[in-house]
This record gives C-alpha cells, sequence and structure tokens, in this order.
C-alpha cells in the first residue's frame, strides 16, 4: 500500500513538474509576442500624434517619467523625439481629470514651442453619441489639434466656442471637448519647459 502511495506521489510530481515547465514556457512565449504587439500598437499610436520626419530616434526607447502637474496626477511618461543630436519635441501621457463621465487618457505630441503636433484619446468614459466623438473613430473633431499654436498660458483662443476659443463643442455635450482642450493646452505649456530639463528626467524602468 505505503509503495503504491509513493509510485502515485512521484508520478503526480514529475506530473506536476512538466506541466508547471510547460506553463512557464507558454508564458515566455506569449509574453514576448505580447509584448512585441504592443510595441507595434503603440508605434502606430505614435504616428498619429507627431510626424516621422520629425525625429529620427527610436521614440519608443526615449522614455521618461514625469510628475508634473500640468499632465495630471501622479506619473506620466514622456517620449522625448529628436533628431541627430538635437531634441525637437515630444509625445506625452497626460490626463484631463475633468471628463462628464470622469478621466480622459490622452496622448500628445508637441514641439517645444507650443505647436499641437497632433492629439489622440486612449482611454475615456463619456457618453456613447455625446462625449465619445473625441473618439477618432467617430469623429475627425481630435484631428483639428494638428498645427495649432498655443501662444501662452493667456492663449484664449485655445479654448472650445462656448469659451470664446476656436474649438467647436459637441451639441449636448461641452464639458467633455473642453476639458481635453484645457488639458492638451496644459501639455503643449508643459512641454516648453522640457529642453531645459532634458538632463534631470528619470528614464523609464524596462
Amino acid at each position: 500500500m505505503l509503495k503504491t502511495m509513493q509510485k502515485h506521489g512521484i508520478t503526480l510530481a514529475i506530473f506536476a513538474a512538466v506541466l508547471t515547465g510547460l506553463t512557464a514556457l507558454v508564458n515566455q512565449l506569449t509574453k514576448t509576442t505580447i509584448d512585441e504587439q504592443a510595441a507595434k500598437q503603440q508605434k502606430a499610436l505614435f504616428d498619429q500624434v507627431i510626424p516621422s520626419d520629425f525625429y529620427d530616434n527610436n521614440l519608443q526607447e526615449s522614455c521618461f517619467v514625469v510628475q508634473a502637474p500640468e499632465l495630471g496626477k501622479g506619473n506620466h511618461r514622456v517620449f522625448i523625439a529628436r533628431k541627430g543630436d538635437k531634441a525637437t519635441g515630444a509625445v506625452m501621457e497626460a490626463t484631463a481629470p475633468d471628463g462628464y463621465s470622469g478621466a480622459i487618457q490622452l496622448l500628445v505630441g508637441t514641439d517645444f514651442s507650443g505647436t499641437v503636433l497632433g492629439t489622440r484619446v486612449t482611454e475615456h468614459h463619456e457618453t456613447p453619441g455625446l462625449g465619445d466623438k473625441i473618439e477618432v473613430r467617430l469623429s475627425d473633431w481630435i484631428l483639428h489639434f494638428a498645427g495649432k499654436i498655443i501662444h501662452g498660458e493667456d492663449d484664449t483662443a485655445f479654448a472650445v466656442k462656448k469659451d470664446g476659443g476656436e474649438f467647436d463643442q459637441f451639441t449636448g455635450a461641452t464639458i467633455t471637448p473642453r476639458a481635453v482642450v484645457n488639458a492638451v493646452k496644459r501639455a503643449g505649456l508643459y512641454a516648453e519647459t522640457l529642453p531645459s530639463q532634458l538632463n534631470q528626467l528619470q528614464a523609464c524602468e524596462e
């Protein structure tokens, strides 16, 4: 009886070890594939907010972590674009905390002199059919940021039309576009301060 139990115990142990090894192997192979796909998706998103001829470095590897109130609470990643040895602009993760249904996550590309190169919403919970028009798949509204220049903190034109600015609001939904416009403006103004602090930025962890 004891020998039988020992035999079954050894068999189970071997089976568990093999299964654990296979699981680890599958996880490793899957992780590599997932990481590759995530990198491709990130690169595709970067291409939407900053022109490819604006930089020649590996933007994804030029990643820094910052804590800047202009970008929202907590840590945000900033990717510095370079052409040769010269920093030309940045792609920044930013948060609009005052969306109608909560925080709106953005990706904002700008140069260092107030010009917005592109903006995309990466996450939101706005009302379908109203606030969700900030998504490029539903409306071209978000595309109108490209090429806009922020003329300082007191630039009243960089606002929705209801506030005296140049950006359209949505019918029945002003809070959402206002939140996005203001967040992009804050991010653009923050980008103007980046050149003076490039040597002090903390690199992203691998």
